[in-house]
């Protein structure tokens, strides 16, 4: 069965994710595995540990209800503010049950910081799986 690792934060709870598990799973005709990573990034609104980590701790549980409304099941974690490092966090943990790509939610070009890391590319050549880059609005902006 396939399993994916969804990597967003400010956008897990938007359409493109559901839309993109919803994807994956008519691929692999109705059988599919999703774990969620929020990195506790810090934004301009959040700017101690503390409140990134609350921050994301909510979108974490908003992605896990639009997920679960969608009939997805799902589990999920708040990582590292490093996406980079939270991913290898996960990934290590999880070698026994390995994945078999990464699904990337970002902010559009210009508004996210992760593309201006180059993370889509620098993920997979560090983390040697497919990635699935998705360029999404943050909930509040709809």
């Amino acid at each position: 069965m396939p399993r994916y690792l969804i990597v967003a934060n400010r956008t897990l709870a938007g359409p493109q994710v559901v839309a993109e598990a919803e994807k994956r799973i008519a691929v692999a005709d109705g059988h599919c595995e999703f774990h969620l990573l929020v990195p506790a990034t810090h934004s301009h609104a959040a700017w101690s540990e503390g409140v990134a980590l609350a921050q994301a701790r909510t979108n974490l549980g908003r992605g896990l209800e639009r997920l679960r409304e969608a009939g997805i099941e799902a589990g999920g974690e708040v990582g590292d503010e490093d996406p980079i490092l939270a991913v290898g966090d996960v990934l290590r943990r999880e070698q026994s049950r390995p994945f078999d790509g990464i699904i990337l939610s970002t902010l559009a070009p210009g508004a996210s910081r992760w593309l201006k890391r180059d993370l889509p590319h620098r993920l997979a050549q560090r983390y040697q799986l497919p990635v699935i880059h998705l360029v999404a609005e943050p909930e509040h902006a709809h």
